[in-house]
């Protein structure tokens, strides 16, 4: 059985290239035509010299493109693998301390039944009187945001496995950066219960502050990059492939005590304590540069 030589195949492939690139003309059988005629009549060599110095220009020739197609290679493939020189990676960051602006209150009804379409029909109509409230006190307010979370209704079972009752939850959601509107409004929910407070950064305050960040970044990484080049005895540099990221911190929930509610909402107006937090905000300059003499 004849074995299989990929490079065998491939070194042979690539000398029938060539000579479909060098075609030898045969000296013995060169077409030679005549004026005024027509018919076309082969030359004879007038000497084997002749010959041979036709065959030897075009091995000549042929040896020659291979030599230069081999080396064409050999160069293409030493450029593409060659590595940088004095190649240095690090990176740099910087920080800020942000206050919170954006607060999310999340509130909830629950009921209870013997039925699902009672509990259903009794949810629904303290969420109507939430939303009606909540949105009357953020109409024409470009800092609050109303509305609703999850519902559900669920069965409720007995040691036995029997379903006894069904119980249901609605939530509502007040958000934004008025806080303080945000705050007298839950406080005026009374028919709900505050079940989560959080604070986060909003979009455009995250924005103008990574924009600064990002700047004080970016020079430190130049600034860094420069001192370590005169540091290792060179007098540059020139970048490389640089990479910038931002992190921010996630919303914070605040612990919020029901009982806490309770004394609050004695005053049927009173406001929903809050006090907000601060997040730190961080951008990162990674990348490598090339140290240049």
């Amino acid at each position: 059985m004849r074995s299989f030589d990929p490079e065998s195949r491939t070194a042979d492939h690539l000398l029938q290239i060539l000579r479909l690139c060098v075609r030898p003309v045969n000296p013995l059988k060169a077409p030679v035509s005549q004026a005024g005629n027509s018919h076309v009549q082969w030359a004879q060599p007038t000497s084997e010299r002749a010959v041979f110095m036709h065959t030897h220009t075009v091995s000549s020739r042929w040896h020659h493109g291979l030599s230069v197609l081999a080396l064409s290679l050999l160069a293409g493939a030493v450029h593409a693998e060659a590595p940088r020189q004095n190649a240095l990676s690090f990176s740099a960051s910087a920080t800020e301390e942000v206050t919170q602006d954006l607060l999310v209150v999340t509130l909830q009804a629950t009921r209870e039944g013997n039925q699902a379409s009672e509990v259903q029909t009794a949810l629904k109509q303290v969420m109507e009187s939430a939303l009606t409230e909540a949105r009357k006190a953020a109409q024409g307010q470009a800092g609050i945001e109303v509305r609703t979370g999850s519902f559900s209704v669920q069965p409720r079972y007995t040691n036995a496995g029997r379903i006894s009752g069904w119980q249901g939850t609605a939530q509502l959601m007040l958000e934004g950066t008025d806080t303080t509107r945000i705050s007298q409004t839950a406080g005026k929910l009374t028919q709900l219960n505050v079940v989560n407070m959080q604070y986060g950064l909003s979009r455009a305050l995250r924005e103008r502050h990574e924009a600064a960040l990002t700047s004080e970044a970016i020079q430190r990484f130049r600034s860094r990059a420069g001192a370590m080049a005169q540091a290792f005895g060179f007098k540059g540099y020139t970048l490389g492939e640089v990479s910038v990221s931002s992190t921010e911190p996630g919303f914070e929930p605040r612990p919020y005590m029901m009982a806490a509610r309770a004394k609050t909402m004695e005053a049927a107006d009173a406001a929903l304590p809050v006090e907000p937090g601060k997040g730190r905000l961080s951008v990162s300059v990674n990348g490598q540069v090339y140290l240049t003499p």
